[in-house]
């Protein structure tokens, strides 16, 4: 079993009642990644509808942050099961609190069977052994999650604000290269520096309160490609749009998150 299987599994405990621990090896700063604690609140809804354990299209709100090190309790329902596409919804709560809500449409992922297909454009981009590896300490903040993760940034963008605009680009993989999984697209959507780092600077921790991600193909082996941008930022708060490609420079995911820009102090 992977790190990240074994670090988001959970158990049934109850109808629609699941148990798992958030471990302290994703933090960011002193909490934990909220991609990784929307992955097992993911995990317990997969295993709700079997059948169909790819998260096609998933909202989450982070309601306040994670508790690392600590047990978890995890409450589904699937609201509206369907052949192609099941809607569900959990919330995952820790020390008799919420931590944060979801609602996703969970389906069986297939490949593209139709003749015509739409794909956006790929960045270009060094190989993974021409970037360089994320730094907390470029960011201003202990990345505790690049313990499980290998994620390298593209030359131009690894100093803080070397940008000089709201873009941030690279490649990542799970440092024990494990086999792909259908809820990883989630993970690796919130596990990029955020794309403010880039014309900001040392920007900290920028937690998310409202991630969306749309999952359109199945992963594969190998690196992912991830761009983030953002483009509107105001009152301390960022709207930030992602895309990952596989190694063939085929979409794997897109996402939409609004997120706090802290102070990094």
């Amino acid at each position: 079993m992977s790190f990240f299987q074994e670090e988001t599994e959970v158990r049934s405990v109850g109808e629609g009642v699941w148990q798992g621990r958030v471990s302290e090896a994703w933090n960011i700063g002193a909490n934990p990644n909220g991609g990784y604690m929307a992955s097992i609140a993911l995990r317990a809804l997969g295993k709700s509808v079997p059948d169909q354990p790819s998260p096609l299209t998933a909202t989450i709100h982070y309601l306040r942050p994670g508790l690392p090190g600590e047990a978890c309790e995890i409450i589904t329902e699937v609201v509206k099961p369907g052949r192609v596409l099941s809607v569900c919804r959990a919330t995952l709560i820790q020390d008799g609190k919420p931590r944060l809500a979801v609602l996703a449409g969970f389906g069986a992922m297939a490949e593209q069977t139709h003749t015509t297909e739409l794909n956006m454009p790929v960045p270009q981009i060094p190989p993974p052994d021409d970037c360089v590896e994320r730094s907390g300490e470029q960011q201003g903040v202990g990345l505790g999650l690049l313990s499980r993760l290998d994620i390298r940034l593209h030359p131009d963008q690894v100093r803080a604000g070397a940008a000089g605009k709201a873009e941030i680009s690279g490649w990542i993989r799970f440092r024990d290269e494990a086999a792909p999984d259908p809820i990883a697209p989630v993970l690796f959507s919130d596990t990029f520096p955020p794309s403010v780092f880039g014309l900001l600077g040392a920007v900290g921790w920028v937690p998310t309160l409202e991630l969306t991600v749309h999952c359109r193909r199945p992963m594969t082996s190998g690196w992912v490609l991830g761009r983030m941008a953002t483009e509107d930022l105001r009152d301390g708060r960022m709207i930030e749009n992602g895309c990952l490609w596989d190694e063939q420079g085929r979409v794997i995911a897109q996402s939409r998150q609004l997120a706090l820009v802290m102070n990094n102090e």
